[in-house]
């Protein structure tokens, strides 16, 4: 019984801004020529795709609670988790460089096939963010530092800090990724929906301009984040910088047989702050080993062989502080 007055009550609010529009039109030309340019920058930036950045690889141990401690991860917990940092201009810049960084996440979703095994979250930035990143290494750590820990809390996980970002920008397809993160958007809501509050002009011109545009979502403001179930939005506060940890002393060697085959690698590495080898986290997968120490060390290294992670075995001194692992040569495909 009230869906056709207030049909008609919107219809004549907008006869009365296209009204308005004519009167500038005529009387304020220039005026006019920038609120169409305006709006038209504002209707790009609401209808602009994510874009791929750069793609971390995060490894994953347990739930909340587990306990740091050395063991191979790399197959633990769905494989490894590769994150898709994107640009999005839809997504809003800090107002302020002390101000939470906004992020708008799409789904976690583990991927198998082809005896491959790993997860995939996608998480956006507006561009002005990354490209302070990009022109500052340590504000594009501290941003990635964030990120891991946005995921953690998101998801319920624990994260090594040990990340690698890949050659790739993106793991999956463009389509996917894109789809993911659209799908936290809400609805664009008609005229006729509107019927709390009257229409100011700027909302109306953003209504019809969203319009235009496929799953466009509506003009991003604090009191809609707020009081949404979905939050298209949300915010990452954090002013620590990420520690600087040190890479410990080691050495390196490759066993070889009595006709030059690489047998085995064995790895010496000392660890003076380390006083259990619970503190330890170990991965290794064929061609690199990772070694962290959370808030004391972190080592990375490109093995000179491909070995078989599954047989490796590491041992600690606690007398010594020093951990030492011997990884086999893999036997080649015949």
């Amino acid at each position: 019984a009230t869906a056709v007055p207030m049909a008609g009550a919107a219809l004549a609010r907008a006869a009365q801004l296209w009204s308005l529009l004519d009167e500038m039109a005529e009387n304020e030309p220039q005026a006019y020529r920038r609120l169409l340019r305006q709006q038209r920058a504002e209707a790009e930036r609401l209808c602009a795709p994510p874009e791929p950045h750069l793609c971390l690889r995060a490894r994953p141990a347990r739930g909340r609670g587990a306990q740091p401690r050395l063991g191979l991860l790399q197959g633990v917990v769905g494989g490894p988790l590769f994150i898709n940092v994107c640009s999005w201009k839809r997504v809003p810049a800090p107002k302020a460089p002390t101000d939470p960084t906004p992020a708008s996440a799409g789904p976690l979703e583990e991927v198998s096939g082809e005896g491959d095994l790993y997860s995939i979250i996608d998480i956006a930035y507006n561009p002005d963010v990354l490209q302070r990143g990009e022109e500052n290494p340590e504000k594009m750590e501290h941003l990635i530092h964030l990120t891991l820990k946005f995921v953690e809390e998101r998801c319920n996980l624990i994260l090594s800090y040990l990340y690698t970002i890949e050659s790739f920008k993106l793991k999956g397809s463009l389509e996917m990724m894109q789809q993911r993160l659209k799908g936290r958007q809400m609805p664009t809501p008609h005229l006729s929906q509107n019927t709390k509050k009257e229409l100011t002009l700027d909302q109306l011109l953003h209504a019809t301009g969203a319009e235009d545009c496929s799953n466009a979502p509506v003009l991003l403001k604090e009191e809609s984040v707020t009081q949404s179930k979905v939050h298209l939005i949300e915010e990452i506060t954090s002013t620590e910088m990420p520690e600087k940890l040190s890479t410990p002393v080691y050495e390196i060697i490759t066993m070889k047989d009595a006709n030059k085959k690489p047998l085995k690698i064995e790895l010496r590495i000392e660890l003076p702050k380390v006083s259990s080898v619970s503190e330890c986290d170990l991965r290794i997968s064929k061609d690199d080993i990772i070694i962290e120490v959370p808030e004391k060390y972190k080592l990375q290294l490109d093995l000179p062989e491909l070995v078989d992670e599954e047989t490796t075995t590491a041992v600690f001194n606690k007398g010594k502080r020093v951990l030492f692992i011997t990884v086999p040569v893999a036997t080649p495909d015949p």
